[in-house]
């Protein structure tokens, strides 16, 4: 394992503007060109906001949308990655993307649908729980709503992996209300501290068309849920390094990954 420079952007999405977005979230992750950034983390749904006019705002996985985050990706040499709308196979879906600068990308579908807001109506649910590597770390990718689910999140017991653990890295993209921010707050620290893990985790700033607000709070915690960088409420690009040591470390001080319980998972 590497050391990893993690980019953060928070940022304000602009409501149902993907040309909009792809200016705005473009510059953004443009500034750190030449600045090392191994790993740049968008919100969930950059493209649109958190929205279930799925008819206007999906796209396919030929579409322009992710044509440019290729490209983007490509340009700055760093995986880039966040949530879009995607219509795939005749159904919408959630689609957090794992764009790398050779243009292959990994996907991962929402698994947990908000249905206090109808997503659960107008998205299908993930099923795939990919692990993705970067620089030796293992990358657990998911969005938003997933944060509440710690069975699904679970650090599964493996005797084939580095320290008993599927994965090194929790890495969440969201769009979180400010009303629920405490929530955002404890829970990430909780997923950090009970699964051994590091966490990065990227919201929104703003207010969306559904006129909500949105506080930020994006954060870099280690595996003792003590935060490396955390954002306040205003739309910025934070970069952080992330060591392997502390995290290794703290697994081989405190296995507490040798008492958790075995389980599988269902559909």
């Amino acid at each position: 394992m590497q050391t990893l420079k993690i980019s953060l952007v928070q940022g304000d999405t602009r409501w149902h503007d993907a040309a909009a977005n792809r200016a705005y979230y473009g510059g953004l992750v443009r500034n750190l060109k030449g600045q090392g950034s191994d790993l740049v983390i968008l919100p969930e749904t950059f493209l649109s906001g958190f929205t279930n006019d799925t008819l206007h705002q999906a796209e396919g996985m030929d579409g322009e949308g992710v044509r440019w985050l290729r490209a983007l990706a490509a340009e700055v040499g760093a995986v880039v990655t966040g949530s879009v709308v995607i219509r795939d196979e005749g159904c919408n879906f959630n689609r957090l993307l794992w764009m790398r600068p050779d243009g292959q990308c990994t996907q991962y579908d929402k698994r947990h649908l908000f249905r206090m807001a109808g997503e659960h109506e107008r998205y299908a649910m993930g099923g795939a729980r990919p692990i993705v590597e970067l620089h030796g770390w293992r990358v657990l990718p998911q969005v938003c709503y997933d944060l509440r689910f710690p069975v699904w999140l679970r650090n599964r017991r493996l005797e084939s992996a580095t320290g008993g653990m599927d994965y090194d890295l929790l890495l969440f993209v969201a769009n979180w209300p400010e009303p629920r921010r405490h929530a955002w707050r404890m829970l990430l620290r909780a997923r950090a501290i009970e699964n051994l893990a590091c966490v990065a985790a990227v919201n929104r700033v703003g207010r969306d068309g559904n006129g909500l607000d949105y506080a930020g709070d994006s954060v870099v915690l280690d595996a003792l849920g003590q935060a490396l960088v955390e954002l306040g409420r205003s739309a910025q690009v934070v970069t952080v390094k992330l060591d392997p040591a502390p995290l290794l470390a703290h697994r081989e001080r405190f296995p507490a990954w040798m008492d958790a319980d075995d389980f599988s998972l269902g559909d």
